[in-house]
Order: C-alpha cells, then sequence, then structure tokens
C-alpha cells in the first residue's frame, strides 16, 4: 500500500509539472496536453477548441472555460471584394499528434493577439515567435496567380530558422520563403495568395507542425528545392494543392519527399503533387482528405512546359498511403 501511494504521488506531481510555455496551447475540446502555464502566463480560453498561454499574473494559470461536448461552429469571412465564405468546422484528430505549444491539429483557427504590417518582407534567422500576432503587407503586394518573388512574402527564413505561433494575412503575396531548411510550427495563413510557402533548400528536411492555411486558389506548399518536408498536424481548407513539386522550374530535378502526417483536409484537391521521374515520393499517414484526392503524378521538365500529369491515387512506389480516410 505504502508503495502504491508513493507512486501514485509521484505520477501527480508529474502531471502538477507539466506546464504550457509561453503562447501555448493550454486549453480546448480534445486536447490532452497541460492546462496550466508557465509562470507569469494564464491560460486564457478563445474559443471551445483553443485556449492559449497569454501573458498575465500568477504562477501558471488555467482556463476559466472548458469544453467536454463535441460540437461544431461555424466561421464566417468577408473580404475586400464582398465575397463571404461558410466554412462548417469541427474539431479532428486523426491518429493522434497531440502537441504543446499550439503544435497539435486544430480545424479553428487561433484568436489573434494583435495585428501588425511591414512594409517589406521581415528577414528571420534563428527563432522568431510572433507570440500569435497577425502579420500583413502594407502596401498590398497579392497579385492572386500572377508570379511574384521573394521580396513580395512576409517573412523570409535563413536556413536554419524557425518561425512559430503566427497569422499571416491576405496583403502579401508569397507568405514564407524558407532559403534553407526551415522549422514553421502553428503558423495560419488566413488567405494564401499565390503560395504559402516556398521551399528552397538543396538537401535536409524541413517541418511544418500545426498550424493551417485558408483559401488557396493553387497551392499551399511549392516546394523548389530538394530533400524533404514534413507536414505533421496541419489543417487546410479552400485549396489546390496542399504540396507541389516544382514541375518545371530552371534546373529542375529531385528527388523532393514529402511525409504527411494527421492531416486534415477540406474543400480542395490532392494533398501532393510529385515528380516521378525525378524520383519524387509521398508518403500520406493517419490522414483525411474529404474527397480521396491523396496524389497526382507528373513528369516534370526544366524548360518551363507544362508538365504533364500521368496518374493519380496511392501507386505502392512513388504515392503510399496509410489509414487514410475522407471522413473529416
Amino acid at each position: 500500500m505504502k508503495q502504491a501511494s508513493a507512486l501514485a504521488i509521484l505520477a501527480y506531481a508529474a502531471m502538477a509539472s507539466a506546464q504550457a510555455p509561453a503562447y501555448g496551447q493550454c486549453g480546448g475540446q480534445g486536447w490532452t496536453g497541460p492546462t496550466t502555464c508557465v509562470s507569469g502566463w494564464t491560460c486564457q480560453y478563445s474559443n471551445d477548441w483553443y485556449s492559449q498561454c497569454v501573458q498575465g499574473s500568477g504562477s501558471g494559470g488555467t482556463t476559466a472555460r472548458t469544453s467536454t461536448t463535441r460540437t461544431s461552429t461555424t466561421s464566417t469571412r468577408t473580404t475586400t471584394t464582398s465575397r463571404t465564405t461558410t466554412r462548417a468546422t469541427t474539431t479532428t484528430a486523426a491518429g493522434g499528434g497531440g502537441g504543446g505549444g499550439g503544435t497539435g491539429l486544430t480545424t479553428v483557427v487561433p484568436a489573434s493577439a494583435g495585428s501588425t504590417t511591414l512594409p517589406s518582407a521581415k528577414v528571420v534567422s534563428g527563432v522568431f515567435d510572433g507570440g500569435m500576432m497577425k502579420y500583413d503587407r502594407n502596401p498590398k503586394v497579392c497579385q492572386g496567380q500572377s508570379e511574384t518573388g521573394e521580396s513580395d512574402a512576409m517573412f523570409i527564413l535563413e536556413s536554419g530558422a524557425t518561425i512559430r505561433n503566427v497569422l499571416i494575412g491576405p496583403n502579401q503575396a508569397e507568405g514564407i520563403h524558407c532559403r534553407g531548411t526551415c522549422t514553421i510550427e502553428n503558423v495560419w495563413w488566413l488567405d494564401v495568395c499565390e503560395d504559402a510557402l516556398t521551399l528552397k533548400q538543396a538537401s535536409g528536411t524541413s517541418y511544418i507542425t500545426g498550424g493551417g492555411a485558408l483559401h488557396a486558389d493553387d497551392k499551399i506548399v511549392q516546394f523548389n528545392g530538394r530533400g524533404t518536408v514534413s507536414i505533421k498536424n496541419f489543417y487546410a481548407n479552400d485549396y489546390g494543392k496542399v504540396v507541389r513539386s516544382c514541375g518545371n522550374c530552371s534546373g529542375n530535378g529531385g528527388p523532393r519527399n514529402v511525409v504527411m502526417d494527421n492531416v486534415v483536409a477540406k474543400d480542395g484537391g490532392v494533398l501532393c503533387g510529385i515528380n516521378t521521374n525525378y524520383g519524387d515520393t509521398c508518403k500520406i499517414s493517419n490522414s483525411c482528405q474529404d474527397d480521396g484526392k491523396y496524389c497526382d503524378r507528373y513528369t516534370g521538365n526544366s524548360n518551363g512546359s507544362e508538365p504533364p500529369k500521368i496518374g493519380s491515387g496511392p501507386d505502392g512506389t512513388y504515392c503510399t498511403t496509410s489509414n487514410v480516410r475522407t471522413s473529416c
């Protein structure tokens, strides 16, 4: 009995010591991570799906509300062109994959801590934590699907840089450009212009964990470099493709490897577009695409011609799936 009591005390102490970091997630329906915050931060209720650690008095405050009933909510978006889009959103946990610091899967955009605009792209080296601020460009540089460049991005990440806890507004054109491998944590693109993220790494692995992207007419991730991109606990809604290996870049080649786990994609196209002639691969697990669109396979080129599509769906070699479904 004494041994059992000691073990129980130790287990309780371990649970009590687990605290969410600054700006981290600390509550919400289905949340299994810590529900208290580090000293000086308070767990603030945002909605039934998301509570976040914000600066405040006390040594590890807790959220004032806890949701235990599975519900759904509807969000309405209105752009400056008076287009209104209504999307039903639900909390989904495909194959688990929770995580601290806002890197678990959620289908609801976190509340903004404020907003700021910049006249040019912000260059990031090291680690940048945006504290859930919304960043946008002013003057507006978005030109829809017209080709723009790195200078029209919101953020430019140097090789090895990390960006986390950021909302990106609609007036930038290219979201984030990574000059080398990069880490993207809990970043939300509220209205993708041309592309949300462009990867230029020569080799290695870039990581996208948590967060999501909405309203992408074409691609969310444009993979122009080489190596691997890992996408985990990510949400996409109203989009063309989640990832596309460049089909006709100058000096094109490969391989480019896409690894997706616990991704939920709704009202859009395929999760991956890859060039099999360059040895590109796409591995999808524990994920949902509501129309069963997982991969398109192309023959890439380096002369700028439109690459022909040679097949769709898993083929067991270049595109593989495990525990995928259409009920999101």
